[in-house]
Order: C-alpha cells, then sequence, then structure tokens
C-alpha cells in the first residue's frame, strides 16, 4: 500500500541546525533509538558504518565508540557543520562526513558494514530514492537499520513543512526493503513518544526500527 504524501516543500534544515540540539525531547529520542540499534544490531570494532541523515550527530556520537569509523551523510550543510564543530571538540578521529542528497543524484564514497539511517525517511518524497543507495552501499553480510514513525495523522510535527509521508506502515518498509535484496527483514518497537496535542490531549507516539542483511 502507497503511503500518504503530503503536497510539502523540503525543510530548510541549514536554519534549524544550529538550535537543533535544544530541543530534550528530540535529542532524547535520538538516544533511545540508537540505542536499540546498538543492542540489537551490535556493532563492532571492525566495522566501516555509515549515518544517512545524520542531521547533528546525535546517533553518529552514540555509535562512534562502538565501530572502526563512521560517516555521518547529510543534505545540509548547516547540520553538517554542527557535527563537525563536535568532532572538533571532542577530538575525534574516526568520524568523516559527506554532503550528499540521494534525491539530488547525489553518491557516497565508500563501502559500509553497517549502514543506518534515524527518522529521515519521512522527509523524502520516494522511500525506494534511500533504499536502493543504502543497499549498494553495503558491503555483503552487512546490516541496515532503519527507524522511523508508525501511521500517524500528521499530529507528530509541530510543523509539517518538509514532512512527505505521515509515518509508515512497516509492512510497507519491509516488502520495499524485500524487493531490493534485503533478507533476515525484522521490525521492532525502538522507541515511544507521549506529545500534547494543542495544548489539551495527549498522544503517544511509536517510531520502529526495521533491520535487514544484504
Amino acid at each position: 500500500m502507497r503511503e500518504k504524501m503530503t503536497d510539502q516543500k523540503k525543510t530548510n534544515f541549514d536554519a534549524k541546525a544550529a538550535t537543533w540540539d535544544e530541543n530534550p525531547r528530540r535529542v532524547n529520542l535520538a538516544h533511545d533509538v540508537a540505542d536499540v540499534l546498538i543492542r540489537e544490531i551490535k556493532p563492532t570494532q571492525d566495522m566501516d558504518a555509515l549515518d544517512y541523515g545524520c542531521g547533528t550527530g546525535l546517533v553518529t556520537l552514540k555509535l562512534q565508540p562502538l565501530v572502526k569509523s563512521i560517516t555521518g551523510v547529510d543534505s545540509s550543510e548547516g547540520m553538517l557543520d554542527v557535527i563537525k564543530e563536535k568532532v572538533r571538540r571532542q577530538g575525534l578521529q574516526n568520524i568523516n562526513t559527506q554532503l550528499v542528497d540521494f534525491e539530488q543524484g547525489g553518491k557516497v564514497d565508500g563501502k559500509f558494514h553497517l549502514v543506518v539511517s534515524c527518522m529521515t525517511l519521512h522527509h523524502m518524497r520516494e522511500p525506494e530514492v534511500l533504499f536502493r543507495p543504502l543497499y549498494d552501499l553495503l558491503l555483503p553480510g552487512g546490516s541496515l537499520g532503519i527507524t522511523d514513525l508508525d501511521k500517524e495523522e500528521g499530529l507528530f510535527h509541530d510543523d509539517n513543512t518538509g514532512v512527505f509521508h505521515f509515518g509508515f506502515d512497516r509492512a510497507y518498509v519491509k516488502n520495499l526493503l524485500e524487493k531490493i535484496g534485503f533478507r533476515d527483514v525484522r521490525d521492532l518497537t525502538a522507541a515511544t513518544m507521549v506529545k500534547t496535542i494543542g495544548g489539551q490531549r495527549e498522544r503517544k507516539f511509536s517510531v520502529f526500527l526495521i533491520i535487514g542483511k544484504k
């Protein structure tokens, strides 16, 4: 089943980058998701990893101590400037960054044992544009971890500019991955978040993790 698409312009993440980490709910969600990724995929010190849609590096930096190297990739130069400054301040040696936008035909350099992409899919018009390049970037036997929202009514974001999908049906995502060639595809709930909608009622949102192997 095709997921609902909204007719929106792309989000200006460059403008949001400097204050992105000031939202504690956003930071906590990224850390919760990273903890589940680590538990389920078990990254090791001999792995080269890739985080597509890395933003300010909230997930990237959680994975960094556990892998040989990790490359943070994003289509926003402003977001990459923030992660670069974190890397500089912390003196980290095993993090690289690349400015790449798959929707504009960009390509990532390298091959990887582990590829993750967290809360990026709903900002892309066509999910296949993300999945095919990630499959090609994985080494044989490598692992993919995708996290995003379960289907919702468009209430998760305060502003739906740049939100092209109001979450996803897990079976739909798993089917796309299997068609591309991923095997052993499985899903689980990575995190839940409770938000107050309209200043009145509370609404619970769930975030899935879908894992596959090449």
